[in-house]
């Protein structure tokens, strides 16, 4: 969505070749400032380095780090390719856990507006946020969805953590507005919004949040994924209790961020699943 609050457009493509050589390298021009950080207890300690030529901070990874970043920004550059068979199946994929009861009639089909995208073609829209975006929908779709199979065991255990993805899909949870933001194309704009917040096109982190991240990348490889699903969820109980609107959904989305990243930085956060919205999946 534009910032005039008009309708939604597809975000900022994300290049195949991400520029990171704007950041923080070591040198003998950089020193540490101010006192070391250390990113929850039992974590290890990151040094704040800048050069005196650069006001933004920069932290120092681990291999292990370093390692998981490069995969994930390896992720990150590729583009959605209507043309590549694995992107297509990851498609079909997506239709077939949000809609297994219905059969999909085509990749371009009038029904994917029903899932949220702007048109007949969810290719358009993915442009916006890469292949990355896709695996994002398709992680939470996996992990968190209601299957007929277990609708059952819902109905006797409503707090069943697998029931996410549905209830946002199909706006099940809360007084809902008439004018409702459009399930797949704020999938797609949590994705950037996650890269941009933690600053995954540099080297290393600028932030105290990206590095708290990589913290938790580092121990779970799926973490950029959990935390699209956290984000998700924080995003439409924002919007729930905003009393939000379609014309509303840039002001959701900054408070959202706030909100993550005051959460991503309190004490005692150990994993992904310690933040406090964590549990907005589990209801």
């Amino acid at each position: 969505m534009d910032d005039r609050g008009g309708s939604f457009v597809a975000v900022r493509r994300i290049s195949q070749g991400l520029d990171r050589s704007n950041t923080c390298h070591s040198s003998s021009a950089e020193f540490v400032t101010g006192s070391t950080a250390w990113l929850g207890r039992g974590l290890s300690c990151v040094c704040a380095q800048r050069r005196e030529s650069d006001a933004r901070p920069s932290f120092d990874l681990t291999p292990a780090q370093e390692e998981c970043l490069q995969r994930l920004q390896n992720r990150i550059d590729i583009p959605y390719d209507g043309s590549i068979p694995e992107h297509q199946d990851a498609l079909r994929a997506l239709w077939s856990a949000a809609f297994p009861e219905e059969e999909l009639h085509g990749l371009i089909s009038e029904q994917w507006k029903n899932m949220g995208w702007q048109g007949k073609d969810p290719s358009t829209d993915f442009r916006g946020g890469g292949f990355i975006s896709l695996e994002n929908l398709l992680f939470f779709a996996r992990n968190f969805p209601v299957l007929p199979d277990t609708f059952f065991a819902f109905l006797l255990d409503p707090n069943s953590p697998r029931k996410s993805f549905q209830d946002l899909l199909r706006k099940q949870e809360g007084d809902r507005s008439v004018w409702e933001y459009p399930f797949a194309v704020a999938g797609v704009n949590i994705t950037f919004m996650l890269i941009q917040m933690l600053d995954l096109e540099a080297v290393k982190p600028r932030t105290l949040v990206g590095a708290t991240f990589l913290k938790f990348l580092a121990e779970n490889d799926s973490a950029f994924d959990l935390l699209y699903c956290i984000t998700f969820k924080m995003m439409d109980q924002q919007w729930l209790s905003m009393r939000a609107s379609y014309m509303d959904f840039n002001t959701v989305m900054k408070s959202t961020r706030r909100q993550l990243e005051k959460e991503l930085l309190l004490e005692d956060i150990m994993r992904l699943e310690d933040v406090p919205s964590y549990k907005l999946l589990t209801r």
